[in-house]
């Protein structure tokens, strides 16, 4: 049901490439779950898509071209009496919203009162306008709606309306005059419900692009905006704001599992910022197009423990009443903008419980007994012993260990992480090594954290490209002969290095040089002699997001 540049609702066939869990720095502190089709109660044979979820989560707006409506595309809703109950047979609006032109999709009101859509019905100005539909109470009947007129709508196609919580801001699709590519975002504002709309103002190039943007999806607390655009690495995306009256952020790919190879499109998110809906054709559905939710989730896990406990909580203490991303987890999953009672709360909510971060890229145990292969725990990403190291079953810091000789011996793995896509964390546990040697590092790219030579202390040369980029060294000495955890997170914008749980090394880069080669455990990101691992290496954790040790 996407629209093709001249805001037709014609399903665009686009091919998309899968996105790696990396692209998505939005994860510094929430994730998605695993997506869910909400099943032949809500979905048909026919396309479905297109949602907008009522404040209290009892009513599902959606448009669909299933038998039984007034034309190609209508207006349905779904109600049910709790959250927690199922969602009854979908019910079209009728004919006093509907008509047998396309109607749809719709953004329903905070307070259930006024439906605002799209429609190419007689008595438009363009291919699209946006339209909407009041009545006086929840349990009223819709009125005739009524078209935005010429300050919101034009000539050309305006639709795929997204109201906010307060109903002062109206988000939209258009190709009018004064965008950045064959579909933009604009968003018009009135002061006060009884106002009229102001004119439209593009989101501006940061969030728009050549490209083709559209399907708008504001969170309620105004916070957060998603949409679809088939930019490089086409799929549902957002950007993200401090406040309300900040400007809007650069966009991030949402990545898997949100986004597939298929059609992925239609974001819209619950009250709570809970639960999270989209429209995708992706296998496992009943027709050509499906509607599906998928949990948003806050990652408590703030030392990527895979517990939630007290150290988490101290960790949340010391930046009570500051603006640290990785703690403000409340009261939506993205938090507010402050380390409060809401964030705490929410901690609370996941005490004493065991959690393997949904965060974690790849994780590399290490405690296998004999073999050629790395497992990783957690996926794909297998890695492949070469030269002779030795397992040591009982010789890790955590189980088991991996033996590196210092003269060929390393773990070559697949492509994990291109340190320019956005934020990232990889700690490890390590015993040994000599100055110069490297713990880990990316074919053709950096090495990502080394002993510095001289003195054998904790180093990465991930840095910015050019004679700007420096590597950054601490005066941590990880060469002793015993274990240390060691760690390096970038926020997109601080390098950190970290042993034994503290920060040792700390500066700013304006970004890092992209990769896109696998990851060598034990060894130089050229393969160079004396570079190569002389001890022991346990425990290799990738993160997509920032972690605090």
């Amino acid at each position: 049901m996407k629209a093709n540049g001249s805001h037709g609702f014609q399903v665009l066939a686009v091919c998309v490439a899968v996105i790696l869990v990396a692209d998505s720095g939005v994860r510094a502190d929430f994730t998605f779950g695993q997506p869910v089709n909400l099943g032949p109660n809500i979905n048909s044979s026919s396309i479905d898509a297109g949602t907008s979820i009522s404040a209290d989560g009892c009513a599902l707006y959606f448009s669909s071209t299933r038998p039984g409506g007034r034309g190609g595309w209508d207006l349905w809703v779904a109600t049910r009496l709790t959250t927690d109950a199922d969602w009854g047979p979908p019910e079209n609006l009728g004919p006093t919203v509907n008509t047998p032109s396309d109607d749809g999709p719709g953004s329903i009101s905070a307070d259930g009162l006024s439906l605002y859509f799209a429609s190419n019905r007689a008595g438009g100005f363009g291919s699209y306008d946006t339209w909407v539909t009041t009545r006086a109470t929840k349990g009223g009947v819709w009125g005739i709606p009524v078209n935005l007129g010429l300050t919101v709508n034009s000539a050309t196609g305006d639709d795929h309306p997204s109201i906010s919580a307060d109903g002062l801001s109206l988000y939209f699709v258009s190709n009018r005059a004064g965008g950045s590519g064959s579909g933009d975002l604009w968003v018009t504002t009135r002061a006060t419900l009884s106002d009229l709309w102001g004119p439209p103002v593009n989101l501006g190039p940061t969030v728009n692009s050549s490209d083709f943007e559209e399907w708008p999806g504001i969170s309620a607390d105004g916070l957060l905006l998603f949409f679809f655009s088939n930019r490089a690495g086409n799929g549902i995306w957002v950007t993200r704001r401090a406040t309300v009256s900040d400007p809007w952020g650069s966009p991030v790919n949402l990545g898997p599992p949100v986004n597939t190879s298929v059609n992925d499109f239609g974001p819209n998110v619950s009250a709570d910022g809970r639960t999270f809906y989209f429209s995708s054709d992706r296998p496992g559905g009943y027709g050509n197009i499906d509607i599906w939710q998928t949990p948003i989730i806050p990652i408590v896990d703030f030392n990527g423990d895979e517990n939630v406990d007290i150290n988490d909580l101290v960790i949340h203490i010391e930046h009570w009443g500051t603006s640290d991303t990785v703690c403000d987890v409340g009261p939506m999953p993205w938090g507010d903008g402050k380390v409060d009672e809401k964030d705490l709360e929410v901690l609370m909510s996941y005490w004493q419980q065991e959690i393997l971060d949904p965060a974690l890229a790849v994780y590399w145990k290490l405690d296998e007994t004999s073999g050629m292969m790395a497992a990783d725990c957690i996926g794909a990403s297998n890695g492949t012993l070469v030269g002779n190291p030795i397992w040591q079953p009982a010789g890790g810091k955590l189980g088991g260990a991996l033996q590196l000789d210092g003269i060929d011996g390393y773990v070559r793995t697949p492509f994990v992480v291109d340190p320019a896509k956005g934020p990232f964390s990889v700690f490890a546990w390590v015993k040994g090594g000599e100055p110069g040697q490297v713990i880990l590092s990316q074919a053709g790219g950096a090495n990502w954290l080394t002993a510095g030579d001289p003195g054998g202390v904790l180093a990465t040369d991930l840095k910015e490209s050019g004679r700007k980029g420096k590597p950054l060294v601490s005066a941590a000495v990880i060469t002793d002969g015993a274990w240390h955890r060691v760690g390096f997170v970038w926020d997109g914008s601080k390098r950190t290095l970290y042993v034994d749980g503290a920060e040792v090394a700390k500066d700013t880069q304006s970004s890092l040089s992209a990769s896109s080669g696998g990851l060598y455990i034990g060894a130089g990101a050229n393969l160079t002699p004396g570079t190569f691992w002389s001890g022991l290496i346990d425990d290799v954790r990738v993160y997509d997001r920032v972690v605090k040790p």
